[in-house]
């Protein structure tokens, strides 16, 4: 048997079948938001709900985790080029919805021949001398002496804890005897490690529960998951070696402790790397890496400007929230920004092209750009290729930041008149008047284009205009009871809507636990809430309030994990992909 052959053989055998499955740990049923719509009503105190715990979480790493893991632990230098198959969101998360999501055998071949390339760039020549601590006594015999420190130390970074006796002593075996058909020493390790490196203990980020000595009958998670819990937190990525010494020794376990790591990680410049990871998947910025326009009608708009835009959001949330510790709401009055010269272009503003990378910008006072609804980054990704989208905007307000639901449209909807509009009807608030004259559309576009049309001044690559089809745009609109007459407006109504508030909390939330918040923590959510409305929606009040409650490492008695098939991303096409 061949060398690759071998390696793909024994590292199916290590996952022992549960590759192909993904887990659900919990069932929500209804979401925390959901039922605090219902009628969910929590007191407005200060102390901390009690709440039922739910049992540990199971979930796979998300591409950029992988690929930050990796890069933590070997250096950058490691090429790890794979493509993780895509993963329901889940309560408008990724990172959630990866505790539903497996690996098919489709995906299992591209990760195992990725794992065995970066095993061999680890071992090679250039790399053996950094990771190995030992040399073999003989290049072409085993050593299994060597082999253990080495696999031991390496299976630790990449497990997030110590390896068992077994499992390390079945990776010394598989590499003593991977150097007979190899006649290496190192080509033994590197085929051991890659069997790690496609094991479910590396790509699942596996939680466990112990007995909390400080209560009695409760459990609590134990110190590697609580800083694998952390570090993909604050990091997204592995734990490094302090926070797994603080693991170890029980340093997690103690306020003073716990506090002295938090401080530590947001203090370090990966917490710029999580926080990006966070507002990516939060914001749905992974669509910029498919977003196109139409060259003849937007010449301005490029790839290089997609992407351009999807940074341009992420180093205004950065500087807003991190270094300039400013309030979560904010980001949509502010009038801060950075500019590079090829978005100078969409923006319709001087930049010096003979700079280099990016540059603050601070748009006039009485300018109709103001914060984030107003940038390239939202008006570009929620249009059409060739025009703007009312409903598109509208619904991706109510969704992707209010967290509440727009139903689909009924199949059988017309949308001729819409798409064919007389010459009457030529404005986009024109062609919307058509649906509010139909009794199965009504209800949803009034969810969506009060607030959609508010942004009708930036036509469908994010550029500002005052007509369409040489009629005055009007930008009036309402949000709930707020009205405004234009994007600004719009902003401040937002930034002023509760349903803002209470949606980034669940999403933040959701996201540190790594799961969709149930019913039952309703009341603890809103606690949360009631705690930063009378400090703020500063990132360090949202990530301390969450992190040091009473609830974050609690949780239920482990059990086993209910299994479940693969998710398949459900086709996501809309009403409003059509207006």
């Amino acid at each position: 048997m061949s060398l690759s052959r071998l390696s793909r053989t024994a590292a199916l055998a290590m996952l022992g079948g549960s590759l192909l499955l993904g887990c659900a740990t919990d069932k929500p049923g209804a979401t925390a938001a959901n039922a605090s719509q219902a009628g969910v009503n929590a007191s407005q105190t200060t102390t901390e709900p009690a709440i039922a715990p739910v049992a540990p979480t199971m979930r796979l790493l998300t591409q950029t985790q992988y690929a930050n893991t990796i890069a933590d632990i070997f250096g950058p230098d490691i090429v790890a080029k794979v493509r993780f198959a895509p993963v329901n969101r889940t309560s408008g998360l990724v990172a959630v919805g990866a505790a539903k999501a497996g690996l098919t055998p489709g995906v299992v071949d591209p990760l195992d021949s990725t794992a065995r390339s970066m095993a061999k760039q680890i071992l090679d020549p250039k790399h053996r001398e950094i990771f190995v601590p030992c040399r073999p006594k003989a290049i072409d015999q085993r050593d299994d002496a060597c082999a253990r420190a080495f696999l031991s130390g390496a299976g630790r970074r990449l497990y997030r804890r110590p390896l068992t006796q077994a499992e390390l002593s079945a990776a010394v075996e598989m590499a003593g005897e991977a150097v007979k058909p190899a006649g290496d020493f190192y080509s033994g390790l590197a085929f051991s490690l890659a069997g790690m490196l496609v094991s479910p203990q590396f790509l699942f980020i596996t939680e466990t529960a112990e007995h909390d000595p400080g209560q009695a009958g409760a459990w609590r998670l134990d110190g590697y998951s609580k800083a694998s819990r952390l570090s993909y937190l604050l990091w997204d990525s592995a734990p490094d070696e302090d926070l797994l010494k603080a693991a170890e020794n029980g340093g997690l376990n103690s306020p003073a402790g716990l506090r002295k790591q938090v401080s530590r990680m947001l203090d370090s410049p990966k917490f710029e790397r999580g926080l990006r990871a966070f507002f990516t998947d939060d914001l749905v910025l992974e669509a910029f890496d498919t977003l196109t326009k139409d060259g003849e009608i937007y010449p301005a708009f490029s790839i290089k400007v997609a992407q351009e835009a999807r940074e341009q959001v992420l180093r205004t949330v950065v500087d807003h929230l991190m270094v300039r510790k400013g309030d979560y709401r904010d980001l949509f009055t502010t009038k801060h920004t950075f500019m590079s010269s090829d978005l100078g272009a969409i923006y319709q503003v001087p930049v010096n092209r003979g700079s280099q990378g990016w540059q603050a910008y601070d748009f006039a006072p009485d300018d109709p750009r103001t914060g984030l609804l107003t940038s390239v980054g939202f008006l570009a990704q929620h249009a059409h290729p060739g025009r703007s989208s009312p409903t598109r905007r509208g619904r991706a307000l109510r969704e992707i930041l209010l967290c509440q639901t727009v139903p689909d449209p009924p199949p059988n909807v017309d949308f001729s008149s819409f798409e064919e509009p007389s010459a009457k009807a030529l404005t986009a608030r024109d062609r919307l008047s058509v649906h509010a004259k139909v009794a199965s559309c009504k209800g949803c576009h009034a969810m969506t284009d009060p607030m959609g049309l508010a942004l009708e001044n930036f036509d469908g690559a994010g550029q500002y205009r005052q007509s369409d089809h040489g009629s005055k745009i009007d930008a009036s609109g309402t949000l709930n009871k707020a009205a405004f007459t234009d994007a600004a407006g719009l902003g401040r109504a937002v930034r002023d809507e509760p349903a803002l508030r209470s949606c980034i909390v669940n999403r933040l939330y959701g996201y540190s636990v790594g799961r969709a918040p149930g019913a039952r923590e309703a009341p603890l959510l809103k606690y949360y809430q009631t705690e930063l409305d009378n400090r703020s929606y500063r990132i360090d009040d949202m990530l301390s309030l969450i992190i040091f409650s009473k609830s974050f490492f609690a949780v239920a008695p482990e059990s086993k994990p209910a299994m479940v098939a693969r998710n398949t991303p459900k086709d996501e096409k809309s009403h409003a992909d059509q207006n």
